[in-house]
Order: C-alpha cells, then structure tokens, then sequence
C-alpha cells in the first residue's frame, strides 16, 4: 500500500510540472510573435512587395497557358506527312506562235501598208521614260542577234512616225516599242520577248536576209537618220527669187533625212 501511495505521488507531481512547462511556452510564444509577421505588420511596403511579386507570378501563369493553347491550335492545324497530299507537277502551257499571240500577228484589221518586205519597229532612243527606253533597247537587241536588217522608226527623230503609228493603231497614246512584221501588227516587247523565249520569233525570221556579223551602216552608223544636205540641217533655205529665208521641204522638224544607204 505504501508503494502505491508513493507512485501515485510521483505522478500526479510530474504531471503538474508537465502543464506548468506548457503553460510556460504558450505563454512566451504569446508574448514573442514570429519575426516575419512582425516585420510585415510594422511595414506596409513590404507588403506591397509581396502582393506585386504574386501579381507577376499569376501573370506569368497565364501567358504560359495562353502559349499553350495556341501551341495546341498550331499542333492541331499541322498534318503528318503521311497525310498530307504530295504535290503533283503540271506541265506549264506553253505560249506558242498559235496561242496568245497569233491573234494580233494574224489581224487583217491592223496593217502597215508597203511594208510586206521588212520588219518595222517603232520605237524611241530618248531616255525619258526609263521603262520604255529598256523595252526599246530589248527588242532592238533582240532582232540584231538575228542579224536582220530592221526598219527602225525614231519617233524622237521624226514626230510624223508617231501620227503614222497613231493612225495604224487607231489610237491616240500608243506605247512602244510596236513591231510589224511583213506588214502585220505583232505587238510590244512583251510578245517580241515570249516569241523569241519560245523560238517561234526564229521561225518567223526564216525568210529574211542575214546582215554580216558586227555590220555597221557607214553612212548613218545605224542611227537611220543624217542631216539635210540641202539645209544642212537648220531647215532653212534661202530663196533667191523672193529674196527670204524659207523652210526647208526635204527634212523633218530635226533638220534631218532619213539614210539613203541603209533605209532606201
């Protein structure tokens, strides 16, 4: 019994120590608030700074699902090679003789009278119009790789070959350069340049004659114009009849003729 009394006595002692040390820690951990609550309680602009740094996070975590949705979308709209169709390679139409520009070679409508025997090609020398003096200069080149001998027309040379162009096309703004061949309209430097790109311009020129290699007209140096001999070249003659200066009648407003050596 002694025994007994003397355990229940050590016991119900350490209990009470037991709850004293719990009342002891509670009471200090009241009286000792964490330092972070503290430090966040006595300053506001740190939690300003916490609530923005939140903010950027939250933002970064919706741009992220935005990016994946629209790598699903792009995942989406993507075929694998297998189903996707293989491409299939058509032969190009070809623009022949027959096709676009057969009309305008084979229009009854659209002649250049006396003119059955030549190629004629209006066209200018001036540099005015930058595209228009390039389109010029192709075709030119064009028909002296084949060393024919070509009618070329200056309209800045002679302004009555404009009135004569104007008046074949029926046209008032007729753009150049314009090429007949035997007396037949064929068109600009676009068809020139599809007709000598597919070889039917090479057929056409079959029947000409074939100048030699490097073959420069002495008399004109392939200009296709000299100066009047009877003015030459300021366009005026005197009359000694009337006693008065007059305009020359046997050249142009240039004061020039056309050569008798290389256009006769």
């Amino acid at each position: 019994m002694a025994e007994l009394e003397n355990n229940k006595a050590k016991s119900s002692s350490g209990s009470v120590f037991f709850n004293r040390l719990l009342t002891m820690h509670a009471t200090a951990a009241e009286s000792n608030p964490p330092k972070v609550h503290h430090l966040l309680l006595n300053n506001p602009s740190s939690l300003n700074r916490a609530a923005s740094i939140s903010k950027i996070y939250n933002s970064f975590d919706s741009v992220k699902g935005k990016v994946k949705k629209l790598c699903s979308l792009f995942e989406s709209a993507k075929t694998s090679p297998k189903e996707a169709s293989p491409t299939v390679l058509r032969p190009t139409k070809s623009i022949g003789y027959s096709s676009s520009f057969s009309s305008s070679f084979n229009n009854p409508l659209i002649r250049l009278p006396g003119t059955e025997d030549r190629i004629v090609a209006y066209l200018t020398s001036l540099r005015g119009i930058r595209r228009t003096y390039e389109d010029c200069y192709a075709v030119r080149m064009i028909f002296r790789g084949f060393r024919v001998w070509v009618d070329e027309r200056d309209i800045s040379m002679d302004a009555a070959y404009r009135k004569e162009l104007q008046t074949v096309l029926k046209e008032k703004n007729v753009s150049l350069p314009q090429v007949f061949i035997k007396g037949k309209y064929v068109g600009g430097a676009d068809v020139i340049k599809s007709m000598f790109e597919v070889g039917e311009l090479a057929k056409i020129l079959d029947g000409f004659p074939r100048r030699q290699p490097g073959f420069v007209c002495e008399g004109c140096g392939d200009v296709r114009f000299v100066p009047c001999g009877n003015c030459s070249g300021s366009r005026k003659v005197f009359d000694e009849d009337e006693g008065l200066l007059k305009r020359c009648l046997e050249c142009n407003e240039n004061g020039l003729i056309r050569c008798s050596d290389c256009c006769s």
